[in-house]
């Protein structure tokens, strides 16, 4: 049986006020305010709960601890992201950054902070499908896989379940227009027909006329490739009082508790996808959270435990805490050959590294990263039954 181990809210809290000398410091760039921030505090939560574990190994870089410091990315302010990210890296002195976490405001801080200071970072959820081909000097990372591979699964799926025609509206960043043109892309080799595939920005207070030309154009399912605490989430209200469409398609962005709160039944029928796998990994990183109250199975969470662990066995790996040396490292600490390390698992892994030995990290989301970097990627097919999101299955 897996020794994992049991922390509480509490505990992680007082990791970050606890700052030693011989503190190794990351950051969490994630976006603590803006319109994905329920999704978010749940994934600073697992990654802070990689960070505890680590520290309380006590064989870390020799017996040093780790602090985790928060800064926030907003997700749709790339200028209030880059000065946050300036602010870990200059000011905190952190090693890494763990995040961002929207592909947008990532992208940013990769070219603005990250490159001219040689820092590197893990997301855990930008998945826009500019990142496979970006110069980033083998600095970026990501535990989340690319929308190239969610678009074509939406269209299966959507194909699958027999609807041939689909409107689109995507948020006006790279990761909606990154996504809704995979999707489109794939749904187009399948035989589907686009009706309309419009952007929508975020922050309006009035999208009338978005509803106006998704209902025009008609469909047999409206695909909104937005984020949950805006505009995507006016927009299916707005569809739905106006009698256009009732049956919904929701990737990542979107799927989270608060859609159903606003909606409940309203949205019965409607279906989509996200990150997610049924492995062994995830249930143990379930169990290791369970007793603080975080759900290990929500969106995003386990691949920022992943990213934060990912770090710093890398540096484990490395000897050392500096991303210059770190960056080497993180393909060989995710990858075989070496022994499997679960969640719960980091102090074992750790001691493995640190006796010259091998690790094949699988983490809660069946971590293997593929060139350049990114996760070959697991998702969990999911639709809305009485008020509530119930799995389908995970592909």
């Amino acid at each position: 049986m897996r020794k994992i181990y049991t922390l509480t809210i509490a505990g992680i809290l007082a990791l970050g006020v606890q700052v030693k000398a011989e503190d190794v410091k990351i950051g969490l760039l994630l976006s603590y305010t803006g319109p994905i921030e329920e999704l978010v505090a749940p994934m600073a939560d697992g990654a802070e709960f990689a960070a505890m574990e680590v520290s309380d190994s006590g064989i870390f870089l020799g017996g040093k601890t780790v602090t985790a410091v928060r800064g926030d990315a907003t997700c749709v302010d790339a200028g209030a992201a880059t000065a946050a990210a300036e602010r870990l890296v200059t000011v905190d002195k952190v090693s890494a950054i763990m995040g961002a976490d929207c592909s947008g405001v990532t992208g940013a801080v990769l070219q603005n902070v990250a490159l001219p200071n040689g820092i590197v970072m893990i997301s855990p959820a930008s998945t826009s499908p500019g990142f496979t081909t970006v110069e980033d000097d083998g600095l970026f990372f990501r535990t989340a896989p690319s929308d190239a591979r969610q678009g074509q699964l939406m269209a299966e799926i959507i194909t699958e379940r027999g609807y041939g025609s689909a409107a689109v509206t995507f948020i006006n960043n790279d990761y909606g227009k990154g996504l809704s043109d995979s999707f489109a892309a794939s749904f187009a080799d399948l035989g589907g027909e686009i009706t309309i595939n419009a952007p929508h920005e975020v922050g309006k207070g009035d999208y009338s006329a978005e509803v106006a030309a998704l209902a025009a154009a008609g469909g047999d399912v409206m695909v909104v490739a937005g984020y949950i605490g805006e505009g995507g989430k006016t927009i299916v209200r707005g569809s739905l009082d106006a009698g256009s469409f009732d049956t919904f398609v929701f990737p990542d962005g979107m799927y989270g508790d608060g859609l159903l709160e606003d909606f409940g039944n309203e949205l019965d029928g409607s279906f989509g996808q996200a990150p997610g796998t049924d492995s062994d990994g995830l249930a143990t990183f379930a169990e290791l959270v369970a007793p603080s109250g975080l759900n290990g199975e929500g969106p995003f969470i386990g691949e920022s435990y992943d990213a934060t662990a990912l770090i710093l066995l890398a540096m484990q790996a490395a000897g050392s805490s500096e991303s210059k040396l770190l960056k080497e490292k993180v393909m060989d600490v995710a990858n075989a050959p070496g022994e499997e390390i679960y969640p719960g698992e980091l102090a074992k892994g750790l001691e493995i590294l640190a006796k010259g030995g091998e690790i094949d990290y699988v983490g809660a989301s069946s971590v293997e990263l593929i060139e350049p970097g990114e996760s070959a990627g697991n998702y969990r097919e999911f639709e809305v039954q009485d008020g509530a999101w119930v799995t389908v299955s995970f592909r």
